[in-house]
């Protein structure tokens, strides 16, 4: 019985076509549901047999791209997509060729010659605007909220946000000092099982780029809680900064979310590639004790992940953290304004930052939470930035005024904005957020009130000005906006 069935099994190997010994295969973004970045070369990739050839057909041209498997199996190719649209499908196929006649296979038996194929087609592939959304928790921060911490109105929004033309995809929580090729995760349609879990930032960002300009619109949230901004660049990225200490062991990673190059390894290094519009960010929280080199830290990330894009200076839209009171006091009893500090980095990065736009939420903070409810407001400011910017979207503001210069008129302060066509309001009629100083540097409540596009600051105390300071507090409710209902970040006049 077994000579029998062992020259039933030669019989077959010398009949039979060749089988491919790996499927087709992904990175977990790359699949079914997916939203391609229209008018793109948008690269696709994935493993295969070693060696072999890789066909793939684009359902919405009919078009043949090929190409060629390396020795480890890695393929990658470009395929030219077009206006947006879907949904569509992309096929993929592999061929191979069997050993000689006669040869020997790696089991030691025979094989003949021929070929064979594996097939594999994603589905319901959507042509579209692709958006990365980064950051720490407040873009982590799910509609649904955080335990005892809400979204403000999430819940209706859930209701309503049933949408196919909006697709999300979260990237899992990962930290490695070995950059990675996959992440985990899933792409899903906007519903309200899938946007409940989702970036409440993102997805209110995602929603109006949607509603506005009518088109399938893909989300990719990779971000940590708590995290650094040193934990999401690539050591190449931190070589100009030498008191950073670079992991180089798994053991060295204490703090998952707070080691650096771990979360760009783990979390962003396998997205690198994918077609993007471009990204928006929310972190600095975890930085605002190192505001001093945080606007070249930033600067450095966007440099370094465009480059590794390979997209050119894609957009870079971000939001500025909003006022929350760290309740921290120095040894002398002196409150520390370090939130201050870094809203004042991250105000210069814009001015650092090619293609850049920094939305203000100096009138969205929590005095007890460093999780504000309110989401919608800063998704939404962060599609201005992209409406206006990116899809240019004419008729509409996107930035905040942003303080110029200073004059001295007596004992009265004179400033002036830029990006202010409209002039300055303030919210209930009142500015109640400036202090001003003279040479002593002690601050004091200023008066000030807006004529036309400037704003007059003056107080009985200081009859010499020499500096003004607005809202430079770690938690202020900001009552300085543009016209537009933009409000103004936080500033000073003084460099001490």
């Amino acid at each position: 019985m077994n000579r029998i069935l062992y020259f039933v099994l030669i019989g077959f190997l010398f009949s039979a076509q060749w089988v491919l010994s790996e499927e087709i295969s992904f990175p977990a973004f790359i699949s079914d549901g997916m939203v391609l970045q229209q008018r793109s070369n948008a690269p696709l990739w994935g493993k295969s047999s070693e060696n072999s050839e890789i066909t793939v057909v684009t359902s919405w041209d009919n078009k043949k791209y090929i190409t060629r498997s390396d020795e480890k199996g890695n393929w990658k190719l470009r395929v030219a997509t077009p206006a947006a649209g879907g949904p569509y499908s992309i096929t993929f196929e592999e061929e191979g060729k069997r050993n000689a006649p006669g040869s020997a296979t790696t089991s030691g038996s025979v094989a003949t010659t021929g070929t064979g194929t594996n097939r594999t087609t994603l589905h319901d592939i959507l042509i579209g605007e692709v958006w990365l959304c980064s950051g720490q928790s407040n873009m982590e921060m799910p509609m649904k909220g955080f335990k005892n911490q809400p979204v403000e109105n999430s819940n209706m929004d859930i209701l309503r946000s049933a949408n196919p033309e909006l697709r999300l995809f979260t990237v899992k929580r990962n930290s490695t000092i070995v950059p990675q090729e996959d992440v985990s995760g899933e792409w899903s349609a906007a519903e309200p099982v899938s946007v409940r879990e989702f970036s409440a930032t993102g997805y209110y960002f995602g929603r109006l780029v949607q509603e506005i300009l009518n088109v399938p619109v893909g989300l990719i949230n990779s971000s940590w809680g708590g995290s650094w901004v040193e934990s999401w660049m690539g050591s190449e990225m931190l070589a100009s900064f030498p008191e950073v200490e670079i992991p180089e062991n798994e053991s060295d990673i204490r703090e998952k979310n707070r080691t650096p190059t771990t979360l760009y390894n783990a979390m962003i290094a396998p997205l690198t590639g994918y077609a993007i519009r471009g990204m928006i960010w929310y972190q600095g929280e975890s930085n605002y004790d190192r505001h001093e080199t945080y606007t070249h830290l930033l600067k450095a990330m966007v440099a370094g992940w465009r480059a590794e894009w390979g997209q050119g200076s894609f957009p870079f839209y971000y939001c500025q953290i909003a006022p929350y009171e760290y309740g921290l006091i120095t040894p002398e009893g002196e409150k520390v304004i370090n939130s201050a500090y870094l809203r004042e980095a991250q105000l210069k990065a814009e001015k650092e930052i090619e293609n850049a736009g920094m939305v203000v939420l100096l009138d969205a903070g929590m005095e007890k939470g460093i999780h504000p409810v309110k989401k919608r407001v800063a998704g939404e400011r962060l599609a201005l930035q992209a409406l206006a910017k990116t899809y240019h979207v004419d008729g509409i503001a996107a930035d905040s005024p942003v303080y110029k210069e200073m004059s001295v008129q007596g004992d009265t302060c004179v400033l002036s904005f830029d990006r202010a066509e409209m002039w300055l309001t303030a919210r209930d009629g009142e500015l109640n957020n400036f202090t001003v100083a003279g040479e002593d540097k002690v601050f004091y409540p200023a008066k000030a009130w807006i004529d036309r596009s400037k704003v007059y600051v003056q107080s009985e105390d200081v009859k010499h000005p020499v500096a003004v300071r607005y809202a430079f507090e770690n938690y202020v409710e900001g009552d300085l906006y543009g016209t537009e209902g933009l409000p103004v970040s936080s500033f000073r006049t003084d460099d001490w």
